[in-house]
């Protein structure tokens, strides 16, 4: 059986390796000269910086992707637990380190915020560990094909669990400092809502962040995929490329083939497509899109500052997390009324910290990132000057929240707005996809296979489970079940 995936994202590359192991015929076409998608790599002058994820956690799941071919994944990637995980800076000056080792995180909590705050830190881990448990077998990591399939046990024990009440009610059940309230439910915008309208099951994001444990491979972020891509060659996959698909031929309700922008025909038993699901539809399918398409609603999108500097701050860490004073309004801005939040918080990443390699000698990475409105809701003119007056709005901010001289110390930098994720090929403008509201997740998310095309199938952050480094990783291991399922019938 011959399945040609087309883009080597990290779902793409999943799914070529479980297919791999299954003893199926891969080739996959990728437009760029790298793999990766979203997950890319930006070289400045010796300065290194991911383009997309910097979070990395549940590494279980690459050690799947590379077992489906009997690799180890120490064999390839070199991954240094990061302790903190995070640290959260707050608008009174006060920072809490988020540990992973629960006793130690009880024992941080206690000195920022006191022990009744520590004790009700305790508790939530063993609920969002419940909830995570309850979850990852029924809801996340197996194909959902209508609401019927929701139907098992642990439906009833999420209901009572509380899982389908609002997070930030959950969350307030377990902490009364509105600092560990806010670090314990910020997680919700990595799936496009805010938490006070985000379901309460997506409190196990905040699990995989703070308890989980974060991890950063050696090189970056980018090292994931190459060390997939370079998995997957050892074991037969035939990855072309600088090799962009120009349309997937059909027949008599089949993908047949997928023919190249040269117009080279690939004949194929299945197809796979990685591209942002809209997109895919739009660009490479022949067959309008269905019409729930047209109606999805998009996560917000995030403008990201790549700084490559001189300067160095011992107060950070690797991850940290820079809280504004306000917190539902920052939310209601970016989503409801799509404008830019008067008083943003801020993700500053500087891998540098961790690994040299990625920085000229003496010198440090930053990633900054701002939720910003997508493309959507927000109609911000990011071609016009915004770009630069936001740049430097940006600067301003970073040196009021502690970052002395950080203009000063700038060798190279390079800023990402909603109009340069839309080029890159995200719809809307935003890397984050379809926002996780109640009638997009699960079943109700678009599926990963083609209502009318019984061969076509998808990855990504777009389709089944959803958002997330995790959850691509699971969903190319959904679509591979599907293709290896269907030759069984």
């Amino acid at each position: 059986m011959s399945v040609v995936v087309v883009g080597a994202g990290l779902g793409g590359l999943s799914c070529a390796l479980h297919l791999a192991g299954a003893g199926r015929q891969v080739i996959v076409l990728e437009r760029t000269a790298a793999p990766g998608g979203l997950a890319g790599r930006l070289s400045l002058e010796g300065y290194r910086f991911d383009t997309g994820p910097t979070v990395l956690t549940m590494p279980e799941l690459l050690a799947e992707a590379f077992g489906a071919v009997g690799e180890e994944l120490t064999g390839w990637l070199e991954l240094t637990r990061l302790d903190p995980a995070y640290r959260a800076h707050f608008p009174d000056g006060s920072t809490l380190d988020v540990i992973a080792d629960t006793v130690r995180m009880a024992a941080e909590v206690s000195r920022v915020c006191g022990p009744r705050e520590a004790d009700g830190y305790l508790r939530f881990v063993d609920y969002a560990r419940g909830l995570w448990r309850l979850e990852r077998d029924d809801f996340i990591a197996r194909n959902l094909d209508s609401p019927r399939d929701l139907m098992t046990a642990n439906l009833l024990r999420l209901v009572l669990a509380g899982g389908f009440r609002r997070l930030s009610t959950k969350v307030n059940q377990f902490f009364t400092d509105p600092r560990t309230r806010r670090v314990f439910s910020f997680q919700a915008l990595y799936a496009g809502v805010a938490p006070h309208h985000a379901l309460a099951l997506y409190a196990v994001i905040s699990y995989l962040d703070t308890v989980a444990g974060v991890y950063h491979p050696r090189g970056g972020i980018h090292a994931v995929p190459q060390a997939l891509a370079a998995a997957a060659e050892k074991h037969g996959v035939q990855i072309r490329y600088e090799t962009p698909a120009a349309r997937v031929e059909t027949r008599a309700g089949r993908a047949v083939a997928v023919v190249t922008a040269d117009g080279e025909r690939i004949p194929a038993d299945a197809v796979v497509l990685n591209p942002d699901l809209p997109l895919a539809y739009r660009d490479l399918l022949p067959a309008p899109p269905p019409r729930r398409l047209s109606r999805l609603r998009f996560a917000p999108s995030c403008v990201v500052l790549h700084v490559g500097s001189r300067q160095a701050y011992s107060r950070i860490a690797h991850h940290n997390v820079h809280f504004g004073r306000t917190w539902r309004t920052a939310f209601d801005e970016v989503i409801r009324y799509g404008r830019l939040m008067s008083d943003p918080s801020l993700l500053v990443t500087s891998p540098s910290r961790t690994d040299p390699s990625v920085a000229p000698a003496g010198r440090q990475t930053y990633y900054v990132l701002v939720p910003v409105p997508n493309l959507v809701t927000g109609r911000l003119d990011w071609h016009g000057d915004l770009a630069e007056r936001y740049a430097e709005e940006l600067l301003r901010t970073l040196e009021q929240r502690g970052y002395v001289g950080f203009r000063d110390g700038i060798e190279v930098s390079r800023m990402v707005t909603p109009a340069g994720w839309a080029e890159a090929g995200s719809a809307a403008g935003t890397p984050f996809a379809a926002a996780h509201t109640l009638w997009q997740t699960g079943p109700f998310r678009p599926g990963n296979r083609h209502p009318t095309l019984d061969n076509v199938f998808f990855v990504g952050a777009g389709t089944q489970p959803g958002v997330g480094v995790p959850m691509v990783l699971i969903s190319g291991k959904l679509a591979a079940a599907r293709i290896t399922g269907m030759m069984l019938r």
